[in-house]
Formats: C-alpha cells, sequence, structure tokens
C-alpha cells in the first residue's frame, strides 16, 4: 500500500498516513450526507496515530448528532470549507479520512456500507458489499 496523501480543495491543509487502511466504509447516514453534501460519505478509516498532519491547522466541529450521543470531531478546512477527517470515541482510535481528499483514490474498493436504514432510495449497493442498517456490531 503507497502512503496516503491528501488535503483540502484549496491547498492549505494537507495530510499522510503510512498506515493500511483499517477499513474502506461508505456511510448512508442522514448526519454524514448533510456533512458530505451528497447522498453518502465515502471514507477511508486508519489508526489515529498514523495520521500526520503535513500542512495547515483544520479547525474542527463538534457533533453530537450521532447514535451514540459522543463527541464526533469533523476536521474541515478553515479557509475552504472542505471537511477533511474526523473521529471519535465511539470509534476507539481510528480517524476516518474523507476519501474525496485523497490525491489518488483509483485503489479504493469499498466494501462496506452503514447506517443502510437511511440510506436514500435511488442509491445502488454493489452486490457482495456487507450491509448494515446501523453501525456494525
Amino acid at each position: 500500500m503507497p502512503t496516503i496523501e491528501g488535503g483540502c480543495l484549496c491547498g492549505a491543509v494537507r495530510y499522510r498516513s503510512g498506515a493500511e487502511p483499517v477499513m474502506q466504509v461508505v456511510c448512508h447516514c442522514g448526519t454524514c450526507r448533510k456533512n458530505s453534501g451528497s447522498a453518502f460519505s465515502m471514507n477511508v478509516a486508519v489508526p489515529q496515530d498514523t495520521l500526520r498532519i503535513e500542512r495547515g491547522s483544520p479547525r474542527h466541529y463538534e457533533d453530537h448528532s450521532g447514535a451514540s450521543g459522543k463527541a464526533f470531531y469533523r476536521f474541515f478546512c478553515g479557509d475552504c470549507g472542505s471537511h477533511v477527517y474526523s473521529h471519535g470515541a465511539a470509534y476507539g482510535a481510528i480517524v476516518f479520512i474523507k476519501a474525496g481528499t485523497l490525491d489518488d483514490s483509483n485503489w479504493l474498493a469499498p466494501n462496506l456500507h452503514i447506517w443502510c436504514a437511511e440510506k436514500l432510495p435511488w442509491v445502488g449497493i454493489p452486490e457482495g458489499a456487507t450491509q448494515a442498517p446501523a453501525n456494525p456490531g
């Protein structure tokens, strides 16, 4: 696996991780839809201690709208507003990088879809992908 690198739309925030992704997950919950501005959110999860901010100082939003009610921190560029990554206690030491911020996303092959109970009816899920109605248990 090559190094994972990426950043925000304007380039003010840049990150890097040398870790193998823990998972590639598509989330269909309403909160992720609002956060991504799209029909779902595509995320690459890596161990939190492997994510290095190479440039910039992302701002963050403390979100309590998730099922656990615990704080979930959403980090974004204060200049262009791009959501770059997120993490929270409900997910342990994992950080979720927004796949749209990757410099190279050609290697992505998400095989886990979560919060499918909130999935928009017109969004298709590839055959063989694991589907969970909420967070996987």
